[in-house]
């Protein structure tokens, strides 16, 4: 099922004062359920709220939150990215081959590797959005078949090896720590914060509401929304770029298993984020929001013991009430 706005806006109640209340409850209802969901593990088992474990929440969260943020952009766009998987293996196998090739170390030339993977997953992304637009056919097609291509590339040219990247100065990303923190935490705030300036600084930015707002309106105001929708793709590749770094330099290895499970994570983290599938409303900081939700859920429920299946089924029907709170079903019709 795809959901199809069909007005510009939504339907308010006819007392406008429980309009506003609703309004603000949609608004802040992700950051209230991170809240509640820190304060029941809280209880449940107080070494939940230490500070090494806010660390392993915030080295989970690095990546899945820079490949989220990727689709962030995409999916305000009104559009659906389902690539990240095999972008995120193709750009960290080939980071690896080319970090070793040039030294396998940043002190040399291997430094070069990192705007390597950046300019591969940007390509990737830049595929994405030509095959969606010239050849007219759906985001989350186009992108999905391009993740398969992707994962399958990066099988033929590992031949199912890992590649291990040893190098202390990158592998510094996990093992050297600020205030109690590794510094991939730190490099996925500053990109947050690079997201959020493109996002909303930029015409760019302001060009990915405009699309995800209103196509028609959009074009009719002189905007060339196939570009806007390949330099979303493009950006979104980047980022998930930026991810299979951070992951690379989580576990010291890259392979083709390196972009699995970021698909449901991302695509779940913006949606739990309050960033609406239809395009035009949420934006960067509720998807930080939503990664965090995730994590804690995913590390709470280890903490205090329980199995992996349960977490996915918590996930699972969260995704379900966030879109089912989130939508307004008297300007949104679904067809299939």
């Amino acid at each position: 099922m795809v959901a199809v706005r069909t007005t510009n806006s939504p339907t308010l109640p006819d007392n406008p004062r429980h309009g506003i209340v609703l309004e603000a409850l949609v608004k802040w209802a992700p950051l209230l359920v991170l809240l509640v969901l820190i304060a029941f593990f809280a209880l449940m088992e107080p070494r939940f709220l230490s500070i090494r474990n806010f660390a392993r929440i915030g080295i989970s969260s690095s990546p899945a939150l820079m490949v989220a943020i990727g689709v962030t952009f995409v999916i305000l766009m009104g559009s659906i990215d389902l690539s990240m998987e095999g972008t995120v293996s193709v750009s960290a196998v080939l980071f690896a081959f080319a970090f070793l090739a040039l030294g396998g170390t940043l002190a040399s030339l291997a430094w070069l590797a990192l705007p390597v993977a950046l300019i591969v997953g940007a390509i990737i992304g830049f595929i994405n959005g030509l095959i969606h637009i010239r050849l007219r056919i759906p985001s989350f097609m186009a992108s999905l078949a391009m993740g398969f291509v992707g994962t399958g590339f990066a099988l033929l040219i590992t031949g199912g090896d890992r590649i291990r990247i040893e190098d202390e100065l990158f592998r510094s990303l996990l093992t050297v720590r600020w205030f109690n923190f590794p510094i991939m935490c730190y490099v996925a705030m500053a990109l947050v914060l690079v997201a959020w300036f493109i996002q909303s600084r930029t015409k760019l930015g302001r060009n990915f509401y405009a699309v995800g707002g209103g196509e028609e309106l959009a074009h009719a105001s002189g905007l060339n929304v196939g570009r806007v929708r390949i330099m979303g793709f493009m950006l979104a590749g980047a980022f998930y770029a930026v991810g299979a770094l951070l992951a690379v330099g989580r576990i010291g290895i890259a392979e083709t298993a390196t972009g699995n499970n970021f698909m449901f994570v991302s695509i779940t983290s913006v949606v739990v984020g309050g960033t609406a599938l239809w395009g035009g409303i949420g934006g960067i900081w509720n998807t930080v929001v939503g990664v965090l939700i995730v994590n804690v859920i995913n590390n709470g429920m280890v903490v205090i013991g329980l199995p992996g299946f349960i977490q996915d089924g918590v996930l699972g029907l969260l995704v379900i009430v966030a879109v089912f709170l989130s939508t307004d079903r008297k300007s949104v019709s679904f067809v299939k």
